[in-house]
C-alpha cells in the first residue's frame, strides 16, 4: 500500500505533462493506468503526441514514454511486438490491438491500453476519433463497433 501511495503521488508530481517531462520509473501496472486516466478528455488530434491532442498510437506512445518504456509512435508498429496474450487473460496496461475502421483490412491501425479485465469484460483506455467517444476515453469492448476490428492483446512490460 505504501509503494502503491508514493507510486501515485510521483505520477501525481508531474503536473504540466510538458512534452519533455521527466520519466519515472514504472513500480506497477496501475501506475502506467493512473497516469494515463489522467488524460481522459484530451481531445483526439490526427497525429497528436502531447496533451493539446492524441491520436491512438500518439497516446500509447506518451503513457509509455512517461515510465521510459519505448513503443512505437505508429499503430501498424506495433505488429509482432511484444508477447501475444488470449484476450481473457489480458491484463491492465497491455496493449490491445485493432484494425483501422475498415475491419476488413486486417492490418493493425488502432491501439489502446487495457483499463480493466473483470471477468472477461475488458475495458481500455484510447484517443478516439469516433464521433460518440471522441478523444482520450475508456470503452467497453464487448458493447462497441470495436469487436470486430479486435486482432489481439499483447504484454510489452515483462
Amino acid at each position: 500500500m505504501k509503494i502503491l501511495l508514493i507510486t501515485l503521488i510521483s505520477c501525481l508530481s508531474f503536473s504540466s505533462f510538458a512534452e519533455d517531462a521527466p520519466t519515472v520509473q514504472l513500480n506497477n501496472r496501475d501506475s502506467l493506468i493512473h497516469f494515463a486516466e489522467q488524460f481522459i478528455g484530451t481531445p483526439y488530434k490526427y497525429g497528436g503526441s502531447s496533451t493539446a491532442g492524441f491520436d491512438c498510437s500518439g497516446f500509447v506512445h506518451y503513457v509509455f514514454k512517461h515510465f521510459n518504456i519505448g513503443v512505437s509512435r505508429t499503430s501498424s508498429g506495433f505488429q509482432g511486438q511484444g508477447t501475444s496474450r488470449d484476450v481473457e487473460e489480458a491484463v491492465i496496461g497491455d496493449v490491445i490491438l485493432f484494425t483501422g475502421t475498415n475491419s476488413s483490412v486486417r492490418q493493425i491501425g488502432h491501439v489502446g491500453i487495457i483499463y480493466k479485465n473483470e471477468n472477461g469484460v475488458i475495458d481500455f483506455i484510447h484517443s478516439s476519433s469516433s464521433k460518440n467517444h471522441w478523444g482520450v476515453t475508456i470503452t467497453r469492448l464487448n458493447e462497441s463497433g470495436y469487436t470486430k476490428r479486435f486482432m489481439g492483446v499483447i504484454d510489452l512490460l515483462k
